[in-house]
């Protein structure tokens, strides 16, 4: 029996992967998400799905052996601030001892190369420290849209070193793209333009993301994968899942052809916008939710915007690293993770 039929023959188990409670929401937020505080499905710590399927017959493999996976990822939301805020954060930074940050701040009003948010090569560098790979996740936008802070073509020759050192370029969907097949095609024929070759990750800005039209949007674009599925404003398995999945339309009865590698944390979830949770209470959730994901031999996947790379932030994303590579985790792009899954993994179910 083929594992889809398996999850259908438990109606729980069933509601719960395919989200029918999502089709037709009561509302939504201000960004036209499904908040998870409307889910009946409370247990956002336990991934009930993976579970089920780990007890009926699915037996994910990675490379070298590893146990499990960590999709690590960045949003690439802003490169750039005004001379204003830049001085701001100048003097902010140099109050808390930090002089190569405002020295930064500082000069990028003159060259905007300096500013600590263009940090990709930064990024790299501590990755590489772990053994570590990720997907960065660009804006594809025109001035005047809605968040529009760089223009693709002005970087091309960052976005080209990132991807001719072995990270994945891919598409940060702008607000109007999630619902609207035009736009996501508009925006990734941009993006592949200045990287010169196929880009098959996404993820759409703000998470803002329709069950299931999003996934049939994305397909039709012709991605491969999407990073989009998880709850902006608590950490956790969204549909119960920590495996990569291929997402089932409850109005056609047909399985979508998109690989969701859902999302699990994000880094203003558990620190800034949405839980709040100092540094200890979201190590502790954070160590939980990578425990569990190894257990049940899945991916996680993590979110750290750019310019969440210094102070607390980038103390608490080398935490992670650290961890999972002394857990011997398979810590890669979207893009990795992707290919081998749909090479070594769902072939054998």
């Amino acid at each position: 029996m083929a594992l889809i039929d398996k999850l259908r023959a438990e109606p729980e188990i069933w509601e719960l992967f395919t989200k029918r409670e999502e089709y037709n929401p009561l509302f939504l937020d201000q960004y036209e998400r499904f908040p998870y505080y409307l889910s009946k499905h409370a247990n956002l710590m336990e991934p009930t799905v993976s579970k089920y399927l780990i007890d009926n017959g699915l037996n994910p493999a990675y490379p070298d052996g590893k146990k499990f996976a960590v999709c690590l990822t960045h949003d690439i939301d802003v490169i750039k601030q005004g001379f204003r805020n830049c001085a701001f954060e100048s003097a902010k930074s140099a109050v808390k001892g930090n002089y190569r940050n405002s020295m930064r701040y500082a000069f990028s009003v003159l060259n905007k190369k300096r500013h600590p948010f263009r940090n990709f090569e930064e990024i790299m560098e501590i990755e590489d420290k772990y053994g570590a790979k990720s997907s960065l996740y660009f804006l594809a936008l025109r001035p005047g849209e809605r968040d529009f802070n760089y223009n693709v073509e002005e970087i091309a020759d960052e976005i080209g070193e990132i991807s001719d050192k072995g990270w994945e370029v891919g598409l940060h969907g702008g607000h109007g793209s999630y619902d609207n097949l035009e736009k996501m095609v508009q925006e990734k024929k941009l993006l592949e333009s200045v990287l010169g070759k196929e880009v098959i990750g996404y993820r759409n800005h703000y998470l803002r993301f329709k069950t299931p039209d999003t996934w049939e949007l994305l397909s039709k674009a012709g991605f491969k994968y999407d990073t989009t599925f998880g709850y902006a404003n608590c950490a956790g398995f969204r549909n119960g899942i920590c495996h990569p999945f291929k997402p089932f339309n409850l109005n056609t009865s047909k399985e979508i052809d998109i690989l969701e590698i859902p999302l699990v944390i994000m880094d203003r979830t558990l620190l800034m916008d949405y839980m709040r949770l100092d540094f200890e209470k979201a190590w502790e959730l954070t160590k939980q939710l990578i425990d569990r994901v190894e257990q049940y031999r899945g991916v996680i996947t993590i979110l750290w915007h750019n310019n969440s790379m210094d102070g607390i932030f980038l103390k608490f994303y080398e935490k992670i690293l650290k961890y999972c590579s002394e857990k011997n985790a398979c810590i890669t792009s979207g893009a990795e993770i992707c290919n081998w899954w749909e090479k070594n993994v769902r072939d054998t179910n």
